[in-house]
């Protein structure tokens, strides 16, 4: 007979948590593909513009990913032209990483896909629902990557599909 836990709590947030992730992953990989953005680079592209660029190390740190990961991840930026890579002039075994305007708009341009997204995912969840969820998901994280500045309020799209943010 299998051990039963005690005082564990009648309900469970990782099952549901998960379910939830990958319900956002499949759409989100599917508006980010004509993009030509994978999840993984949004995340990075999201870093990089609040903290005004990073050190290659540093966004390794933040993201979690080792060293030749993270030069994938920028080589395949970069490739796009969404990110620079340069030498730091203060320690020139360093590479700082600098959002390009390509990036930028690009950015944007992947935000207002993902609103609609959310606005399918969580259609279920009014507005004040949904910014509870963002508040407890985002302490949950503490404050890591989900935090990056303007992303509570989320992306507006102009009738033209540009950002409007």
């Amino acid at each position: 007979m299998p051990a039963v836990p005690v005082d564990q709590p009648e309900h469970r947030s990782a099952p549901l948590l998960d379910h939830l992730a990958r319900r956002m992953r499949l759409r989100a990989e599917t508006v980010l593909a004509p993009l030509g953005l994978r999840p993984r680079h949004l995340v990075a592209l999201t870093v990089l513009r609040a903290q005004g660029g990073s050190s290659q190390q540093a966004l390794a740190g933040t993201l979690e990913m080792d060293g030749t990961n993270i030069v994938g991840l920028l080589n395949e930026l970069e490739a796009e032209r969404l990110i620079e890579r340069r030498r730091s002039p203060e320690d020139r075994r360093r590479h700082v990483v600098e959002l390009t305007p390509a990036g930028e708009k690009r950015l944007g341009e992947a935000e207002c896909a993902l609103a609609a997204v959310e606005d399918e995912v969580l259609g279920a969840l009014d507005a004040r629902q949904r910014e509870t969820l963002y508040e407890l998901l985002e302490r949950a994280v503490g404050g890591g990557p989900a935090s990056c500045a303007g992303a509570a309020e989320g992306p507006s799209c102009s009738a033209a599909g540009e950002p409007a943010c």
